[in-house]
């Protein structure tokens, strides 16, 4: 949460920086006439963009068009010039709303006696930084935050020996800026006088830290390292520096090292090494840095004992007023008592495994704890909190910001004391009753999520206009009844950027969404519109503001066209859509339409959606040939298009340019031809399900280079032939499903690609669930699990299973596949496999499933497997087995389908009585065996049942239905939310 926090206040002091800067009574003499040309054939070299002053005003002001010819140069906004000698010593341009490419022969390398330069947050088009900033030979402090430079730091500027204040800074990840070792080390060398060095999200993953540092300056007070990619060990010498009081290297995951834990004392005021793998000794630390005011220590390692006493010590800490300690796996109730909360501005333990309820703190001395009264900012998101909000929290008097979103709070919300409340996030908890009124008289409030709660009532949205400041509001999954006009004419949120009203009742579209221009966000998913689009809603203000559309879930009949110009993301999916593809915007990147009622071809203007980085249609009527246009999609990370009526070939060169393509999904279709050996190309592909189609081919061994392939599904196709060995020394490396199922491969099973599948060999833990996918795309896929077909909407990134069933493979089953220990699932049924069963299946602990069913093995069921106590579904019906069937564990609960057509077994729930071996007269099946490639299998998977349902995979499954599966998605993808929250507050604030 610090993130936010910090960067929102470098932005406010930036601002107030460039008014008083403005405002100061300049003297005589005037400006050089020079200057003042310079400046002006600077400007006019740009252009001021109007949209950004109309959504921004708080922060954004265009300067320069106050400038005029016939003026000082001295008095204009944003000008600083020497009192004496009149020369210009001063720019601060930032928050400008300036635009275009910066010239590396601009006007304004020639002031050459400027000492500061300040163009923050302006829009320079991916420019690169020009050299010729290293020809300002009196430059002291320059900041490009935020400005939309890119490339690389050229090595001149290392020639401003005299600089003191540098800050560069990016927001754009596409237009990073990136910064060598060699210039690193020589800028550290030649800023002998550096005070502050801010480098945050500049590129640094290349760079050695330990020899870049090796000559940084004792003069130095301020480092700012945020999400650089550092790697390496960051070096003890910079915590030791005499003079440093801010140091903040959060974000840099790879970054490992230590602090000091010896001689240290350290005037440190601020220090953050959150989500690092820094280890922090905290007893030592806060022996040795008493002056500390601000920690953050989020998502980190530490040293020394368990953490309730490791936290005892954060009390010598006298003169902290903020702390960060969340995601860092904390536990039981909450330890209050360990910190001087009267102090506190800033807390956030959020994101750990506190329990229990929030404790109360009193307003007055006692045993308790003192209410904090000056704190503004309190995150306790993300625990396992229980009972109500305690009233101490409804009571801080200057409170600001407050998460308590992603526990289990109960009970109504009460009325705040506070009236500076900006943020309010609620959501995902059980909270109940109606919203008071009196939230909505806090005049303050800019961002206000209840979403996924309980709570109930009529929401009058004639109740809004008094929130002037709000940009946020997410009132989804609740009880609510929104109704859509409410009798409203005016727009009750004039300031409103992002507006969720995902299942809230609502039956039409709003009609005060006519009066929204700056609406940049609207999700409407849930609900249950009916029938076409209003055409008033495309020829308002929100058609050039609306950047991100989510309708899905509705009962939309009819769309033929989105003409919301600037759209970015679009989702209509799960709708009734009929008719042809809708034609949408070329700025389109994300466009869901998939479960809807769509035939006819991909319209040819799709061609033209240059920006595209997820298309998915799947789940419609769609035929005719796949495009291969969709190929010149350079950004395309998601080609999602199964379960539709594409026929022909897939076009042999499509995939020649989609180094960035991540998931291919083109399942449940008509495709014929080989596989397109374009596909090789595709270094970024982590899924490929081509599933359920007429490909005819031989195994593709030249997708076992692909570096990152988790997920290979060729089921039911013509694949035939041996795999034969493996083309590479490290055949799929990352593969963790595998599905070659129902096609006419022959020969032994490849026992040299099961020693290579090193993803699938390691013992892989629960505690850190994560899914196959990304922010915006999950991806899902169709298996057989423990004998039925199920779909997987979510794939888990434990989730390890191989089926080679139905096909004719032969010879033994090699002992090698007992390397694959992360194995859920195993399916080798209906080949010609023989041999007895291999020992090594029993160092797979983690195998939920096991099919063998319907091949020709021989001997006995080894007694050992009885170990295997995540097994729940067992299948080594019709084999040639002998003897007894092993007892204990789950084979105590497997039932005679798991056995049927080995006349020779012997044993629990069958016919036949291991002793004497006496056989039973009665059996019901030895006589109706059909013979492999007869017999209809799938009657015979529906014939017997699943035994315990106990494994992790099957209760994912159970566990994502209704609601649930939205409270649980939202909360798995806080983290993601939090970083989405934390880039708008920054940048659309």
């Amino acid at each position: 949460m610090e993130n936010w926090f910090l960067l929102w206040v470098v932005i406010l002091l930036s601002h107030s920086l460039t008014h008083s800067s403005s405002s100061s009574p300049l003297p005589s003499p005037l400006c050089h006439s020079a200057e003042s040309s310079a400046l002006l054939q600077f400007t006019n070299s740009f252009s001021i963009n109007p949209n950004m002053f109309n959504l921004f005003k708080r922060i954004m002001y265009p300067k320069t068009v106050s400038w005029k010819n016939s003026t000082d140069c001295c008095s204009w906004d944003g000008v600083l010039c020497d009192p004496i000698s009149g020369h210009v010593i001063g720019l601060n341009l930032s928050h400008s709303c300036l635009e275009g490419s910066f010239p590396s022969n601009s006007t304004l390398f020639s002031l050459r006696h400027l000492q500061t330069l300040i163009l923050d947050n302006n829009n320079f088009y991916g420019s690169p930084i020009p050299s010729e900033f290293g020809n300002f030979a009196n430059l002291k402090r320059l900041s490009i935050k935020a400005a939309n430079f890119s490339g690389y730091v050229p090595i001149e500027m290392s020639h401003l020996s005299k600089m003191t204040y540098l800050t560069f800074f990016s927001y754009y990840p596409l237009n990073c800026i990136i910064l060598e070792t060699y210039v690193l080390k020589r800028m550290l060398q030649n800023f002998t006088n550096l005070k502050e060095l801010s480098l945050s999200y500049v590129n640094m993953s290349n760079v050695d830290v330990v020899s870049s540092f090796m000559n940084v300056s004792s003069s130095l007070m301020l480092l700012y390292l945020n999400h650089c990619g550092l790697q390496g060990k960051f070096p003890e010498k910079v915590f030791r520096l005499p003079n440093l009081q801010n140091l903040s290297l959060w974000d840099n995951y790879d970054l490992i090292g230590s602090t000091p834990t010896f001689n240290w004392s350290s005037p440190l005021g601020y220090l953050s090494l959150s989500s690092t793998k820094i280890s922090i000794d905290l007893p030592y630390l806060c022996t040795s840095a008493k002056s500390l005011q601000s920690l953050y220590l989020s998502n980190c390692s530490f040293v020394g004992s368990s953490y309730p006493i490791m936290l005892a010590n954060l009390t010598q800490l006298v003169q902290l007023n903020s702390l960060g300690l969340g995601n860092n796996n904390f536990g039981g109730q909450i330890p209050l008592h360990y910190l001087n909360l009267h102090h506190f501005i800033f807390l956030d333990l959020s994101g750990n495994n506190f329990v229990g309820k929030i404790p109360e703190l009193s307003k007055t001395n006692s045993t308790q704890s003192p209410l904090p009264k000056q704190l503004e900012s309190l995150g306790l998101s993300n625990n396992l909190f229980s009972g109500p909000i305690p009233s101490w929290i409804y009571s801080i008097p200057f409170l600001r910001y407050l998460s308590l979103s992603g526990n289990n709070l109960t009970g109504p919300i009460k009325e705040f004391q506070s009236k500076y409340v900006e943020d309010l996030m609620l959501g995902s908890n059980k909270l109940n009753g109606e919203i008071l009124n009196s939230i909505f008289q806090l005049d303050k409030l800019a961002w206000l999520d209840l979403s996924f709660n309980d709570l109930d009532g009529v929401v009058e949205l004639s109740k809004f206009p008094i929130l002037k400041n709000l940009w946020f509001l997410d009132l989804s999954f609740n009880k609510f009844i929104v109704p859509s006009n409410n009798f409203i004419k005016n727009n009750p949120f004039p300031g409103l950027r992002y507006l969720i009203l995902a299942s809230c009742n609502i039956s039409e579209f709003p009609h005060f969404l006519k009066s929204m221009e700056n609406l940049q966000s609207l999700q409407l998913s849930h609900n249950q519109i009916h029938g076409r689009i209003p055409e008033w809603l495309w020829n308002k203000g929100i058609t050039s503001s609306l950047f991100e559309l989510n309708i899905s879930h509705n009962f939309l009949t009819n769309v033929e066209q989105i003409p919301f110009k600037n759209l970015y993301y679009l989702d209509l999916r799960s709708n009734m859509i009929q008719g042809r593809l809708p034609i949408v915007p070329p700025s389109l990147s994300v466009f869901f339409i998939s479960n809807n009622h769509l035939f006819g071809e991909i319209p040819s203007t799709y061609c033209n959606l240059n920006n595209l980085m997820i298309l998915d249609l799947s789940n419609n009527n769609i035929h005719e040939v796949i495009p291969s246009c969709l190929g010149n999609k350079l950004s395309l990370s998601v080609l999602d298009m199964h379960k539709n009526n594409f026929s022909g070939e897939i076009p042999r060169n499509m995939f020649e340019n989609l180094t960035d393509l991540r998931s291919l999904h083109l399942s449940g279709n008509h495709l014929e031809g080989s596989l397109p050996r374009s596909l090789r190309k595709c270094q970024s592909l982590e899924v490929l399900d081509v599933g359920t189609n007429k490909i005819n081919d031989k195994f593709p061994h030249w997708l076992e280079q692909l570096p990152v392939l988790q997920v290979l599904v060729l089921k039911s196709n013509r694949f035939h032939g041996s795999i034969g060995a493996p083309k590479v020394k490290y055949p799929f490396r990352k593969l963790q499903i595998i599905d070659l199922s129902d096609n006419d491969f022959n020969g032994r099973l490849p026992t040299k690609h099961f020693e290579s599948f090193i993803a699938m060999m390691g013992e892989q833990s629960i505690g850190n669930l994560t899914h196959i996918g990304e922010t915006y795309y999950q991806d899902s896929v169709t298996v057989v699990m423990k004998g039925f077909e199920r779909v997987l909407e979510k794939i888990l990134s434990i989730f390890v299973t191989i089926d080679f069933s139905i096909n004719n493979f032969e010879g033994e089953i090699p002992e090698s596949i007992g390397k694959l220990k992360s194995l859920k699932g195993l399916n080798f049924s209906q080949n010609k496999l023989n041999g007895s069963i291999p020992m090594s299946l029993i160092s797979l602990s983690n195998l939920e499933w096991l099919d063998l069913s319907s091949n020709e093995l021989v001997g006995e069921i080894p007694s050992q497997m009885r170990d295997l106590t995540q097994l729940s579904h067992l299948n080594l019906s019709y084999n040639k087995l002998v003897g007894p069937i092993p007892r204990g564990n789950q084979f105590d609960t497997f039932t005679k389908d798991s056995y049927i057509g080995n006349l020779e077994l012997c044993g629990l729930h069958i016919s036949k009585s291991c002793k004497n071996g006496e056989v039973q007269p009665k059996n019901d099946y030895g006589e109706k065996h059909i013979s492999h490639g007869i017999f209809d299998w799938k009657i015979v998977m529906m014939g017997y049942g699943c035994g315990l349902i106990i494994g992790i995979s099957v209760g994912y499954m159970v566990l994502y239905n209704g609601k649930f599966d939205y409270w649980l998605s939202k909360k798995v993808t806080m983290k993601t939310r939090s970083t989405r929250w934390l880039f708008m507050k920054n940048n659309l604030r």
